[in-house]
């Protein structure tokens, strides 16, 4: 038997959509398990044991209707059993439709519900103790027989990767017997980034509160963003932070984080990167982002704030309605609203 899981975009969500193949494995032990994913998703799920094989949504897939039906072409040779389609958008919905796959299934859309054997509705709330963007993707396998299991997205790092991390620390100058905080200083978009002198004073009371030495996670091309909130820090804080310490991939980043306590800042595939890699997080949720949905794992070792939390009365209708307005609604968040919360967490 011959599976295709589908999801194309952001870490975050490739990450979190993983747990469907530790899933898979154990209702079908045999069968081989295919995950279609974009190039740069990879590293999250390398060296994944439950999953076979990886095909990669290219860049030239996206832009060119010719690429995109060469991908096509890919997957019809495999003859797939069953497709299940998370991502649910035009390029998965035509990868799906010409997989020659008998079970296809996805989430429901009125508009596409004729191309998948099983459409399921996703949930809007959850009674039980399951996170909703978790109960919603093993939903998926309901069609299956395969009934809710308790899995979490799970990072596979190599002995060598976590050694070679380790002497690329000490050899930049920091000790690994002092709490070491990775910080998340921005998001992937500038309404999902926490203003720079917010996040400076976030930093500022995490230096105070633990002596502790900060790591910045930033790509080069964002070093002068990075910059602007080192500059923003108070004077004992700059000399915790090594600010050109940071990895150039990916992979690095994983490694590097793995020495970590603690990965702190904007919610994102950051702060889900570092949960499945079994790290405390604290994370500051966009004004604009579902926190219902996207709060994994909430424990005393994860925790999450979002504006709503503290002015629930500003919300008068879904969070994402509030996309454009992410800029005002960033101001009214201030980092003296989940201070004691953020203290509290540090002092576990």
């Amino acid at each position: 038997m011959k599976i295709l899981v589908i999801q194309q975009k952001m870490i975050g969500d490739v990450l979190t959509s993983s747990i469907l193949f530790e899933a898979l494995r154990h209702r079908y032990n045999d069968a081989q398990l295919y995950y279609l994913i974009n190039e740069h998703t990879y590293p999250v799920v390398k060296n994944n044991p439950f999953i076979d094989c990886f095909i990669f949504f290219t860049k030239d897939a996206e832009t060119s209707k010719k690429e995109l039906f060469k991908l096509v072409k890919t997957v019809r040779k495999h003859n797939y059993d069953i497709v299940i389609d998370v991502y649910s958008k035009i390029s998965s919905n035509i990868i799906t439709l010409f997989s020659g796959a008998k079970t296809k299934i996805s989430y429901h859309k009125f508009y596409t519900s004729f191309l998948y054997n099983h459409n399921i509705k996703r949930k809007r709330t959850t009674d039980d103790l399951k996170d909703l963007a978790i109960e919603n993707r093993l939903q998926l396998l309901k069609p299956l027989g395969i009934e809710s299991l308790n899995i979490k997205p799970k990072i596979h790092l190599t002995n060598t990767e976590i050694e070679e991390s380790k002497h690329f620390l000490q050899s930049r100058g920091l000790d690994l017997s002092t709490p070491i905080f990775m910080i998340s200083v921005l998001g992937s978009s500038s309404n999902k980034t926490y203003p720079s002198p917010y996040m400076a004073n976030v930093i500022d009371t995490i230096v105070e509160q633990t002596n502790g030495q900060v790591l910045f996670n930033y790509i080069p091309k964002q070093k002068q963003l990075a910059l602007e909130i080192f500059n923003y820090c108070n004077k004992k804080t700059k000399p915790a932070i090594f600010f050109d310490v940071f990895g150039k991939s990916l992979r690095e980043f994983l490694a590097i984080s793995y020495h970590c306590k603690a990965l702190i800042g904007n919610e994102g595939g950051a702060i889900n990167m570092a949960k499945a890699l079994n790290l405390n997080t604290f994370a500051i949720f966009s004004p604009w982002i579902d926190k219902a949905t996207w709060s994994l794992f909430e424990s005393k070792n994860n925790v999450s704030v979002h504006l709503k939390d503290f002015k629930p009365e500003i919300f008068t209708k879904p969070e994402k309605k509030y996309k454009k307005e992410a800029d005002r609604l960033y101001k009214l968040f201030e980092p003296i609203l989940f201070e004691e919360k953020l203290i509290e967490f540090l002092k576990q």
